[in-house]
């Protein structure tokens, strides 16, 4: 369902997320022309585990549950706040969505469709340049993260820490796909 949110309160968002700090002032406003905006309910599923990625998101309001196929029943993984992007990797690399992405609470978000983001990139915007590049700083410090967490559980003596050190790793290199 599309959700309004006025252009101040886009700007204002836009300027204090990560993903889009070093955008102009301009740049914001041709953002805001591109991206839609979406409401969805307490339960209801933006993508499945699979799916192609058409787009990538920002969490305007609310909360989005990351789940991953277990064997046919979704195990959660992570829980998303506002100011966190997703669904990024599968617009770049081309591959099925890696988790599905459900709303926790009633949530909004804006989405950048793919062939907009593409039509940024063919069209050697700047936007798209400064997008990719914090996507790549994003992806390194996940995988930092990951490499950090994998390490302590190759250490680790305890089966406890192993299960803690797993479920680390599945969430923070999940969270975006």
């Amino acid at each position: 369902m599309k959700a309004h949110i006025s252009r101040e309160n886009m700007i204002a968002f836009l300027l204090t997320t990560p993903i889009f700090e070093d955008l102009e002032p301009q740049e914001i406003s041709e953002i805001i022309h591109i991206v839609d905006t979406q409401k969805f309910a307490a339960g209801e599923t933006l993508f499945h585990e699979g799916d192609a990625g058409d787009a990538w998101y920002a969490l305007y309001s609310g909360e989005i549950e990351v789940l991953k196929d277990s064997g046919g029943s979704d195990k959660h993984i992570t829980l998303l706040k506002p100011q966190a992007c997703f669904g990024e990797i599968a617009v770049l690399d081309g591959l099925p969505r890696s988790a599905t992405i459900r709303a926790a609470k009633d949530s909004v978000v804006l989405r950048l469709p793919q062939d907009k983001f593409n039509s940024l990139i063919e069209s050697n915007n700047s936007i798209a340049y400064k997008l990719v590049r914090l996507m790549a700083v994003n992806l390194a410090t996940r995988q930092r993260s990951n490499t950090e967490s994998l390490s302590r559980l190759l250490l680790a003596d305890e089966l406890s820490a192993v299960h803690d050190g797993i479920s680390e790793i599945i969430g923070d290199s999940s969270v975006r796909e």
